[in-house]
């Protein structure tokens, strides 16, 4: 095996990894804006999040670690739309704003 396909099978490890452990954050994200939405008797719609930004950032301990925003809607009276996010640096929610109010990582996060 030559060095081209060794470094190719490395990036190509790395980027499948990479997209394990975002998918795992996204899982995260829906399951704290669900419980969110559900203790503010709010309805979560479409149960999904998506993408906002994704930059990197230095996490408690000083590591390198994404911060995703991820938007989502929910509704306060069933025919309507709200907008509201969630915060994530690394696995751990930082914030989660569902306009009501704010609720910071402190407050019974994943983590």
């Amino acid at each position: 095996m030559s060095w081209l396909e060794i470094i190719s099978v490395s990036i190509l490890g790395v980027l499948f990894w990479q997209w394990i452990v975002s998918t795992r954050i996204h899982e995260i994200a829906v399951e704290r804006a669900r419980r969110e939405c559900h203790r503010d008797g709010v309805q979560f719609l479409d149960d999904t999040v998506a993408i906002a930004s994704i930059r990197p950032q230095r996490d408690a301990n000083g590591r390198l670690v994404l911060k995703r925003t991820y938007t989502f809607e929910y509704s306060d009276t069933g025919n309507n739309r709200q907008p509201g996010s969630i915060v994530m640096l690394g696995q751990k929610v930082q914030g989660v704003d569902i306009s009501l109010r704010i609720v910071e990582a402190g407050d019974g996060g994943i983590h």
